[in-house]
C-alpha cells in the first residue's frame, strides 16, 4: 500500500472505512502482524485507539472463562488487545511489551488431573504517544528507531521474544512515518499493513504530566429514549401512509410502532454503602489542583483513561473533590499491589473504582472514557475475587455498561457486537445465582436482558431476538412482582407489551397483539396520571398502537375507535407545552386511525364526514407542532404526513355523499394540493416517493377541473411551481 497526502473529501466516510479495515485486520488474530496506522489528528487518533480497546480488549466468551467442566475453576479476564503508551525515557515497544507479558503472563486454562491445559492466545498490543518523541533529545529519537530496526531479529529469532505470537499496531503521525521509512527501512519492510487516517495536523503542546485525551468526551444524554412512530400500512393510492414506502401498494398488516421500552434504561445495582460513599464525597475539601498519581502496579490501559478523566474534569471545572477521591483510591489500589494484599481487598478497591465512575455516568457523564473506566476497574474487581456475592451484582453492571457503550454514539459498526457482549454478561450473572435465593438480583438481569435482546433485533434474526426478549421479560415477571415493586413490576410490563408487539410483525400477529394489549394496561395500572404524567401518556399511546394493529385483523370498528380513544387519553399528558414531538407524534397517530374510522363501510355519511374532519384536525396539530420545534428529531415522518392530510382533503372534496358546495370543495383541494407540494419538496433525494406523490399532484389538479371546472384547473396550475408544469400538462 502506497502512502500519499491526498485530501479525501468525505474524511468520515473515509476514516470510517479505514478504521473499519483496521479492526477487521486486529480482529482476525492472526500471529506475527506488523500493522502502521497513520493519524496526524489526536483526537482522533485518541478515539480511534479507545474505540478498538473497548471493541477488542474484552470480546465476547474470553471475558470470564467458562470452563465445560463444571468440577474446574474459573479464569480471570485476561485482554485480547492491550494498549501501551510509549516510554519516552526508553522507546523500546518490544521491550515494553516484554515486560507486559512478563507481569500478566497469559494464564493457563483447561487444567485438570489429566490434562495440563492450555495457555491463553497472546494478545495484540497497540503503541500510541510514538509523536512525543518529537519533544525529546535526538539521541532519544536516534534509539527509537534503533530499536524498531532490531525487530527484524526478532523476527528471525522468534525464541528470543514472544511478543509477535499476535499482532502490534503502531500509531505514528506522517513526520514519524516517512522516518522510519528512510531510518528503519527493516522495520518498514516487515510491516503487514498500513492504514491512514485523514485528519488535520494537531500540535503537541502537553507535557508528559498532562497526558492527551485517550478518547472523545462527547457526553450523552442518557434519559429515556422515545420512539413512537409507527410502521407503514398503505392500502392503496389513497391511503394516507405515515412512512414514505409509497411504492408498496398492498395492504401491509403493520401499524403504529409503539414507544420503545425506554424505561429500556437498565438498572445499576447500587449498594447503600455506596450511597453512603457519594455523600461523603461532597464533604471533601480540597485547595490545590490534582496532580496525577505515579503508579507503577495498576494496567497502563486502566491509568491512561483514569487520567484522561481526571485531565477532562480539571478542563470542564467539574467537581475537584471526585478527582482527589479518584486519586488516592488510586494510590490505595496502587499499594496493595506493592504490598501484596489479599485477592479480597484488591478486588473491594478496584469495585469502589467502578462504583465511582458508575454514578457519574449515572450523573449524566456518559463518555467513551468513563464508561471503560468503569468497564475495565469492574473486571479487575471480578479478575482478583470470583467467589465475592457481588460478583453476579458487578456482571449484571457489566452487561449494562456494555449496553450504554452501544447507546454511545458513534456506534454504527460495534454497536452489534456491544451488545452482544452485554447479553454475555447478563447470562453470567444467571448462571450464578438462583431466583429463589436472590429474586430481585434475578428479575433485573432478566429484564435487562430483554432489553438488550430487543436492541439486538435491530441488526440480526429480529424474530427470534424479540422472542427471546418476550422470554426474558415474563420470566422477570415471575420475580418482580406488583406487591414489591409496583413501578419496575409497571416498567417491565410496558417493556413486554412493546415486545409482544414486534413479534407480532413476524408471526401470530393476533395473539400477539392482543398480549402486548393485556401487558401495557397492567402497566398502566400502576401509574398514577397526577404523578407520572409523562408515563402514563406513553403507555396509553402505546395502547392505542396495538389496537390499531389489531384492527387491522378483526372488528375493526371497535378496535379503532378504543385506539381513538387511547390516543385522546394520552393527549391530556402529552401536551405542546410539556412533551411538543410526542405529541405531535401522537396527533399524528390519531389522525391515521381517524382515517381508518373514515373508511369503515358500516358508517352513514355524517360519521364518514365528522371522522375526516377529526382526522384533518390531527394532522394538522401534529404538523404545527412539529414545524415549530425547528428542525428537532420527530419520531414520524412529516413529509408522509403532509400527504396522508393531503389526501384526506381531497376525500372530503371529491366524495360524491358529501354536501359541500364550490367554495368549500375547492378549500379542500387547495388545502390537498399544498400539502402534497410540501411532501414533493422534501422528497427530492428519494425517487420512488417522489414519484407517487408527484401522482397525488396530478390526481388533485385532476380534480380541480372534475369538480371547479377549466377555472378550477387554472387555480390549481397557478399554485404549481413553473419547473414542474412541462411534466404535469401532458398528463391532464
Amino acid at each position: 500500500m502506497s502512502v500519499n497526502d491526498t485530501a479525501h473529501s468525505d474524511k468520515f466516510a473515509w476514516n470510517r472505512q479505514v478504521y473499519h479495515r483496521l479492526k477487521v485486520a486486529l480482529s482476525l488474530g492472526l500471529r506475527r502482524q506488523i500493522l502502521v496506522a497513520v493519524c496526524d489528528d489526536l483526537t482522533l487518533r485518541n478515539q480511534v485507539a479507545a474505540r478498538l480497546h473497548s471493541t477488542l480488549a474484552y470480546p465476547v466468551g474470553q471475558v470470564l472463562y467458562q470452563p465445560s467442566n463444571t468440577q474446574e475453576a474459573s479464569t480471570p479476564a485476561y485482554p485480547r488487545l492491550v494498549t501501551l503508551r510509549l516510554n519516552l525515557s526508553d522507546p523500546n515497544p518490544i521491550a515494553q511489551i516484554n515486560q507486559w507479558l512478563v507481569n500478566y503472563p497469559p494464564p493457563i486454562v483447561g487444567v485438570s488431573k489429566d490434562n495440563p491445559g492450555r495457555s491463553l492466545p497472546v494478545p495484540a498490543f497497540q503503541i500510541v504517544g510514538v509523536e512525543q518523541l518529537t519533544k525529546q533529545p535526538v539521541a532519544m529519537q536516534r534509539l527509537f528507531l534503533h530499536y524498531l530496526r532490531l525487530t527484524e531479529q526478532h523476527l528471525s529469532s522468534p525464541e528470543s521474544s514472544s511478543f509477535l505470537e499476535s499482532s502490534l499496531l503502531l500509531w505514528v503521525s506522517r513526520p514519524w512515518l516517512y522516518a522510519i521509512q528512510q531510518s528503519a527501512p527493516q522495520f518498514w519492510r516487515c510491516r503487514t499493513g498500513v492504514f491512514v487516517f485523514a485528519g488535520e495536523p494537531t500540535p503537541t503542546t502537553r507535557t508528559k504530566n498532562s497526558p492527551e485525551r485517550f478518547s472523545g468526551s462527547r457526553n450523552l444524554d442518557v434519559g429515556d429514549i422515545e420512539q413512537v412512530a409507527w410502521e407503514e400500512a398503505v392500502s392503496g393510492d389513497d391511503f394516507p401512509v405515515e412512512e414514505i414506502d409509497f411504492a408498496i401498494q398492498t395492504p401491509v398488516n403493520r401499524g403504529h410502532k409503539p414507544q420503545d421500552p425506554s424505561p429500556i434504561k437498565s438498572e445499576l445495582f447500587v449498594p447503600e454503602t455506596f450511597e453512603e460513599e457519594a455523600r461523603a464525597r461532597d464533604k471533601v475539601n480540597i485547595s490545590n489542583t490534582p496532580q496525577p498519581p505515579r503508579l507503577s502496579h495498576i494496567s497502563k490501559e486502566l491509568t491512561e483513561l483514569v487520567l484522561a478523566t481526571l485531565n477532562s474534569a480539571i478542563a470542564h471545572d467539574q467537581n475537584q473533590n471526585e478527582s482527589v477521591q479518584v486519586q488516592e483510591l488510586l494510590e490505595e489500589i496502587d499499594s496493595l499491589h506493592s504490598t501484596k494484599a489479599a485477592p479480597e481487598t484488591l478486588a473491594a478497591a478496584y469495585h469502589r473504582l467502578g462504583n465511582l465512575y458508575r454514578l457519574r455516568i449515572e450523573q449524566g457523564q456518559t463518555n467513551l472514557e468513563n464508561l471503560m473506566v468503569a468497564i475495565l476497574a469492574y473486571q479487575e474487581a471480578i479478575t482478583h475475587d470470583e467467589s465475592s456475592p457481588q460478583v453476579p451484582d458487578i456482571l449484571n453492571d457489566l452487561g449494562t455498561l456494555y449496553w450504554m457503550l452501544y447507546r454511545t454514539p458513534p456506534n454504527s459498526e460495534e454497536g452489534q457486537s456491544y451488545i452482544e457482549q452485554g447479553i454475555e454478561f447478563y447470562q453470567l450473572a444467571l448462571k450464578l445465582i438462583s431466583p429463589e435465593t436472590h429474586p430481585e438480583t434475578y428479575a433485573r438481569v432478566q429484564n435487562n436482558l430483554g432489553t438488550a435482546y430487543g436492541d439486538l433485533a435491530r441488526f440480526s434474526h429480529a424474530g427470534e431476538n424479540w422472542q427471546k426478549a418476550v422470554a426474558a421479560y415474563r420470566e422477570a415477571l415471575n420475580f418482580r412482582t406488583a406487591e414489591m415493586e409496583p413501578l419496575k413490576y409497571a416498567a417491565t410490563q410496558n417493556n413486554l407489551g412493546t415486545a409482544y408487539w414486534h413479534l407480532a410483525q413476524y408471526n401470530q400477529p393476533m395473539e400477539h397483539l392482543k398480549n402486548a394489549i393485556v401487558a401495557y394496561s397492567l402497566a398502566l395500572a400502576y401509574y398514577n396520571p397526577e404523578q407520572e404524567p409523562l408515563k402514563y401518556g406513553m403507555i396509553q399511546n402505546n395502547i392505542g398502537t396495538a389496537h390499531w394493529n389489531l384492527a387491522q385483523y378483526e372488528n375493526p370498528g371497535a378496535n379503532l375507535q378504543l385506539a381513538v380513544d387511547a390516543y385522546g387519553e394520552a393527549l391530556k399528558y402529552r401536551t405542546p407545552a410539556h412533551v411538543p414531538a410526542a405529541c405531535a407524534a401522537t396527533q399524528n397517530n390519531l389522525g391515521t386511525a381517524y382515517w381508518h374510522l373514515s373508511n369503515q363501510p358500516q358508517i352513514t355519511k355524517e360519521e364518514r364526514q365528522k371522522f375526516l374532519e377529526l382526522c384533518i384536525n390531527a394532522y394538522e396539530e401534529s404538523l404545527s407542532l412539529a414545524h415549530s420545534l425547528n428542525g428537532a428529531a420527530l419520531s414520524f415522518d412529516i413529509f408522509a404526513t403532509h400527504n396522508n392530510l393531503g389526501l384526506a382533503h381531497y376525500n372530503l372534496a371529491t366524495d360524491q355523499f358529501l354536501n359541500g358546495d364550490k367554495t368549500a370543495r375547492s378549500q379542500h383541494l387547495e388545502s390537498a394540493l399544498d400539502n402534497h407540494l410540501q411532501a414533493l419538496n422534501g422528497l427530492t433525494q428519494k425517487p420512488e416517493a417522489y414519484q407517487t406523490t408527484f401522482n397525488y399532484v396530478v390526481k388533485t389538479i385532476r380534480a380541480f377541473h372534475n369538480e371547479l371546472g377549466i377555472q378550477g384547473q387554472n387555480l390549481a396550475l397557478s399554485k404549481v411551481p413553473g419547473h414542474l408544469l412541462p411534466e404535469i400538462l401532458p398528463k391532464l
